[in-house]
């Protein structure tokens, strides 16, 4: 045997191993010959496992909304909602934060997103990384504060990781949440709210960036978007606070306007270009008549929110 070869076998000798048994990694009795069936019938099989995530989710909606009144109260405290996942978790997590800021304009620093592995493991599976509790904990340590909100992700619900950062968020004063696939987490009970949406067992055996994968986007999704609605961020059905980085986010901040007014595509592009290209303060002029310098004022005593600041100009 090679030196090398033995040194090989020494370290898988010392290095852990634990198997889960979380529901996600249980056989799925649907597709037990996946690898004998048609191309289309693949298809089929996976079609009608992932109609069940909508379902799942829609069991957890009094949890999330507990989590949603949570984060708005952190964030008009001047506090941050943090994300700690490792894997498709903390990928996903990464994703929601990246998309708020371009979406709804908030501050960057409201959702900030923590991955196992740092940002190299955006891209490459980064070696034992979700394991490490102690990883977890300090870096929570360091960046979470009294008031804030931390969310953890993790398929299985005993990521050494993302446990670990809860846990030190506790510590520091920060409600914390934990979102999984499995509902028999032994974890449910040492966090503020519990969201486990029931899954179940995976297609391919143990892949969870698959249903549990799809629901923790579904819930990310609802979640970080009734923050923003219950924030003000958005009028009627409407994106309003969005930042137009590209030409076609500048036609939509018109379509916007014309929807939200039913003023004519002129008088829209007009009030815009008035506003210095603020879609709040041209909305609320164009909606209450208001001069541009009175709606800009009035978003200002109302906390830039649209329906506060025509309240108080029509008052």
């Amino acid at each position: 045997m090679t030196a090398g070869r033995l040194e090989r076998d020494e370290m898988a000798a010392v290095r852990p191993v634990v198997r889960v048994g979380a529901p996600t990694e249980r056989r799925n009795p649907h597709s037990l010959d996946l690898d004998l069936m048609s191309t289309r019938d693949v298809l089929t099989v996976i079609n009608e496992a992932d109609r069940r995530v909508p379902a799942a989710v829609a069991a957890v909606l009094d949890e999330i909304a507990e989590t949603v009144d949570l984060a708005v109260a952190a964030l008009r405290a001047g506090n941050r909602v943090h994300y700690f996942g490792a894997g498709t978790s903390g990928r996903l997590g990464v994703l929601d934060a990246a998309e708020l800021a371009p979406t709804f304009n908030s501050p960057r620093h409201w959702f900030c997103a923590h991955l196992a592995g740092g940002p190299e493991a955006m891209w490459r599976a980064v070696e034992d990384a979700e394991d490490d509790e102690r990883g977890g904990a300090a870096e929570a340590a360091e960046c979470v504060r009294p008031g804030d909100l931390v969310v953890g992700l993790a398929a299985s619900g005993r990521t050494p990781y993302v446990l670990g950062a809860l846990a030190a968020s506790r510590t520091q004063g920060a409600a914390t949440v934990l979102l999984c696939a499995n509902p028999e987490a032994d974890a449910a009970g040492s966090v503020d709210v519990f969201i486990g949406v029931d899954t179940g067992p995976e297609v391919v055996t143990g892949s969870t960036r698959m249903k549990a994968g799809t629901a923790q986007k579904l819930v990310l999704n609802t979640f970080s978007t009734a923050v923003m609605v219950r924030l003000g961020r958005v009028y009627s059905n409407l994106m309003i606070d969005m930042v137009a980085t590209n030409a076609k986010l500048r036609g939509r901040m018109i379509s916007i306007l014309m929807e939200a007014t039913g003023c004519a595509e002129e008088v829209c592009r007009s009030a815009l270009n008035e506003a210095d290209g603020d879609l709040k303060t041209a909305l609320v002029s164009l909606v209450s008549g208001a001069e541009v310098s009175a709606a800009r004022a009035a978003l200002a005593r109302s906390a830039d929110q649209v329906r506060g600041a025509l309240a108080l100009l029509s008052s």
